[in-house]
């Protein structure tokens, strides 16, 4: 079973790609920020740390985590934000190599993606065999925040700033996939790289 990473930055596609791959090859994927929520539930990993951490602040009236509340105390600190990624990455990278075993003992899925927007930071490639990146231009990214998700031209200005460049994206990844629009140019990409 082959271990692959899969990053890019905000907007580039990464779901899509992931989508064509699940349906057509034998795979199982992880996506780093649902397995993150997995483990903030009550009495998973994360749960009793965060609460300890950020206090009962954070919680909704059934006693589970309000992840917008959440977010809306950490990105306003930033030391705050540190101490919960040093809570969560952690988990978060070990709950993936349980399943990465998990899988290899099942022998069913013939790859293994793990899907994280701190991939390379988190140095996800010393888990993966390789690490795909998935690239579309600026302009296309913000278009598409915009549609999808209704961002701000400065709200998407500002999560770009804190990802990682082109050039550092490249550097750290194998495989790289232009994903600027037309679908079907981007499955040709993938189904030769998959050696269709």
């Amino acid at each position: 079973m082959k271990i692959i990473g899969i990053t890019g930055g905000v907007g580039a596609g990464k779901s899509k790609v992931l989508s064509y791959i699940e349906a057509h090859y034998k795979c199982r994927i992880i996506r780093a920020d649902e397995a993150a929520h997995l483990l903030y539930e009550p009495g998973q990993e994360c749960y009793q740390e965060l609460v300890g951490f950020l206090g009962q602040q954070i919680l909704d009236t059934d006693h589970t985590i309000d992840k917008a509340k959440m977010a809306g105390i950490i990105f306003r600190d930033q030391k705050l934000l540190e101490g919960v990624n040093k809570i969560v990455h952690p988990a978060v990278k070990k709950y993936i190599q349980e399943q990465i075993a998990y899988e290899k003992e099942k022998g069913e899925a013939d790859y293994f993606f793990i899907e994280a927007a701190l991939l390379i930071e988190e140095q996800y490639d010393q888990i993966a065999d390789e690490l795909w990146y998935i690239h579309s231009d600026v302009a296309v990214r913000e278009q598409r925040l915009a549609e999808s998700r209704h961002y701000s031209a400065q709200k998407t200005a500002d999560i770009m700033r804190g990802q990682l460049s082109e050039a550092e994206f490249r550097e750290h990844c194998k495989v790289v996939i232009s994903n600027n629009g037309d679908l079907e140019e981007t499955y040709e990409q993938i189904k030769h790289i998959m050696g269709d």
